[in-house]
């Protein structure tokens, strides 16, 4: 089968963390697609209330990933989709070393499970553009060989390395499986609840002082395309999936209509916890370095193989906009957090002169 050809659509398909937006998301659009025998949505939990409906035609199973194998042989699975990523951790989830036994061991074990199953023949795995990491030595545009110039600080960033790097094993021990891996850039767009579009929700968006990264997001709706194709379609490789295009940190708070908050940035953690005490959400190092580094990255590899190019990266944002469009107003108090903020940051610049003079 050459790239793109869809003469032998998938039979059944599996697809992890259906209990979750994308995940949700994407079952429901593959069972809708005709080409398609059998979707089984696989969770540890049961679904968001709102994503049952959804749902209505998938079939659903109570499962953790090490239990995988029974299923992948029992059903005569042929497509595995893993979807069942942590990209921030959670306190009442085991913090970061929930997050990291959800995301490393549990791809370990699918994986594990995926090479025992004699009829896979596609697994598709959605990755980051965090594999990348960031860094002041960072090229200006990443391509799917770049290698990260320094680890990862974040916890989500080294966990995508580590799954690529079990994916790659994978792919050694059974060439015979189409295995696609999707480096996706921020989800953005009028259905996505993320960290990313609750940092641009914020009134007040704290920035790094004399940063101004370049940023590149991908709409969902142009994601779930492309998770889609990488089903019905024979993709094999590892593919940036952004919106062409990029946005400066500035131009998205102005776009938002938004009040930017310079802070210097050893001090971006305080900042971070005090506009989770305003309820504004909370942001890890991968967020962090995200904002004062920036990522772009090249998807000319996705556009030429799957003959398709997502909205731009400014067009998803304004998608976002639309969207949320007076979503949250900036009180006083609000106003008058970020002035304290912005004072306090001036007064650390200026001790930081005094100390270095």
């Amino acid at each position: 089968m050459t790239p793109g050809d869809t003469s032998g659509a998938p039979g059944v398909v599996v697809v992890t963390g259906v209990g979750r937006w994308l995940g949700a998301h994407v079952a429901a659009r593959l069972a809708a697609d005709e080409r398609i025998e059998r979707v089984i949505g696989v969770d540890s939990a049961p679904p968001n209330p709102e994503l049952t409906d959804l749902l209505s035609d998938v079939e659903r199973i109570r499962l953790d990933l090490d239990s995988l194998g029974g299923l992948l042989l029992d059903l005569d699975v042929d497509t595995v989709v893993h979807l069942a990523l942590v990209t921030s951790p959670d306190p009442q989830q085991g913090g970061r070393s929930g997050m990291k036994e959800q995301n490393v061991i549990g791809t370990m074990q699918l994986l594990a499970a995926a090479q025992r199953a004699p009829r896979l023949r596609k697994l598709v795995v959605r990755s980051s553009t965090a594999a990348y990491g960031v860094s002041f030595r960072d090229p200006a545009v990443f391509t799917e060989e770049t290698e990260p110039r320094e680890v990862p600080r974040g916890g989500f960033g080294r966990d995508i390395l580590d799954i690529e790097g079990y994916v790659r094993g994978f792919r050694r021990r059974r060439p015979d499986v189409t295995a696609t891996v999707l480096r996706f850039a921020p989800f953005i767009g009028y259905a996505a609840d993320t960290t990313l579009t609750r940092y641009f929700s914020q009134p007040v968006v704290p920035t790094v002082f004399g940063r101004d990264p370049r940023l590149q997001f991908v709409h969902f709706d142009d994601a779930l395309e492309v998770l889609h194709r990488s089903v019905a379609e024979d993709h094999p490789g590892t593919y940036n999936v952004a919106g062409p295009g990029v946005l400066s940190l500035s131009q998205a708070i102005r776009r938002a209509g938004r009040v930017a908050v310079p802070v210097l940035e050893p001090g971006l953690a305080g900042v971070a916890a005090v506009a989770r005490s305003l309820g504004f959400g909370r942001y890890g190092l991968d967020q962090v370095d995200l904002f004062v580094h920036g990522r772009v990255v090249d998807t000319s590899r996705l556009e030429r193989e799957y003959g398709f190019t997502p909205r731009s990266t400014a067009a998803a944002f304004d998608d976002f906009i639309r969207a949320h469009h007076g979503g949250v107003v900036v009180t006083r108090d609000q106003l008058a957090a970020a002035e304290q903020l912005v004072l306090e940051s001036i007064r650390q610049v200026r001790s930081t002169v005094r100390e270095r003079s």
